[in-house]
């Protein structure tokens, strides 16, 4: 299969599993825990004014984008965002055993360092690991994408099969997408080279599984 078929049926495989998983996205994005309630207030920008005696045209430079910065310190400090928390929601678990005609949700364990919230899914056949890393903004993001994708020699996934996104992959079972400020990777390369009742590749469930992430992300976000 050359590149153009294999983006085109990227494409079709994603928005087909999108549209039929995506009803189970409101609930996750819907729910907040205490955690994910102080970092939405953490995110918010402080509510103090400016000195009385320095109007806020001469504010000194760089204040704001050190306003900036410890607002993202506060957030990294209280948890990952809901949207991170979606890879490991219910409704996430819920579609992984969609597509893999799992009998019950598999087990996960899900952990939050260095700006990266992970979840890794413990399926019979091997581990899932799905990972989300919170950049302090769009241009520091793209820096830790273009890092990653050169360090795991992932290609471009171009066309439609990107669905606007910056996205790459590997033939082992690894991809990557960019939205924002944050860097989704799925890594199925611990499973077998062919899962499923259809008997897709890693590569192509990886796919499957980030794309109907994003669909949940671009609904509420």
């Amino acid at each position: 299969m050359n590149r153009a078929s294999k983006a085109r049926t990227h494409a079709v495989v994603s928005l087909a599993v999108a549209s039929l998983l995506l009803s189970g996205c409101a609930a996750a994005a819907g729910s907040t825990s205490p955690v994910e309630s102080a970092a939405a207030t953490a995110t918010q920008p402080p509510a103090t004014a400016p000195p009385s005696n320095l109007p806020p045209s001469n504010l000194p430079s760089g204040s704001a984008a050190a306003t900036h910065s410890d607002q993202h310190a506060a957030a990294q400090a209280a948890g990952p965002s809901d949207a991170s928390r979606m890879i490991c929601a219910q409704e996430t678990k819920d579609d992984i055993s969609t597509i893999l005609a799992l009998a019950q949700a598999p087990h996960t364990v899900d952990r939050w360092a260095d700006e990266t919230y992970t979840c890794t899914y413990h399926l019979a056949e091997g581990p899932l690991v799905i990972a989300v890393r919170e950049s302090s903004g769009p241009a520091a993001a793209r820096k830790h994408f273009d890092a990653l994708q050169n360090t795991l020699h992932a290609e471009p996934i171009n066309g439609l099969a990107n669905l606007g996104f910056p996205a790459a992959q590997t033939a082992d079972g690894s991809v990557l997408f960019l939205k924002d400020s944050s860097t989704l990777h799925v890594d199925a390369t611990g499973l077998p080279a062919n899962v499923g009742p259809q008997n897709v590749t890693r590569t192509d469930f990886a796919y499957q599984v980030a794309t109907t992430i994003l669909a949940c992300w671009k609904e509420h976000h």
